[in-house]
């Protein structure tokens, strides 16, 4: 069984489904082809295990053609996609363990104060 994400015109992932074993073919086309001429929608396969075209697609992912990757939505406006196709920071979040969330109004990391056990 394998997963394969649908595309609109754009190459936004608009539905995800399963359907069967990528190694199989369905009236002699692999299921990427067979799929896309079924539903009129290009189809590209995407995997769980994130071992195929980056990481397991979602509804909204961008495919990428030219990479063959699929790229998660932009979480702020100010993130910009680097060279491995992951979403980064204008800064770099601390890393001293504790817990931050990204604050897009000041474009900086605020500690998440978390609430000592009694």
């Amino acid at each position: 069984m394998a997963h394969y994400a649908w595309l609109d015109e754009n190459n936004i992932v608009v539905n995800v489904s399963v359907g069967v074993d990528e190694t199989e073919l369905i009236d002699g086309l692999d299921t990427e082809t067979f799929y896309s001429q079924a539903t009129g929608h290009n189809i590209k396969r995407t995997s769980y295990n994130h071992n195929i075209r980056k990481q397991y697609a979602g509804i909204g992912f961008t495919y990428d053609a030219d990479a063959d990757v699929f790229i998660r939505p932009q979480p702020y406006a100010s993130w910009s996609l680097d060279a491995n196709f992951d979403w980064q920071a204008p800064t770099s979040k601390p890393n001293d363990g504790k817990f931050y969330r990204w604050n897009e109004e000041t474009l900086s990391w605020i500690e998440i104060a978390i609430p000592a056990e009694n």
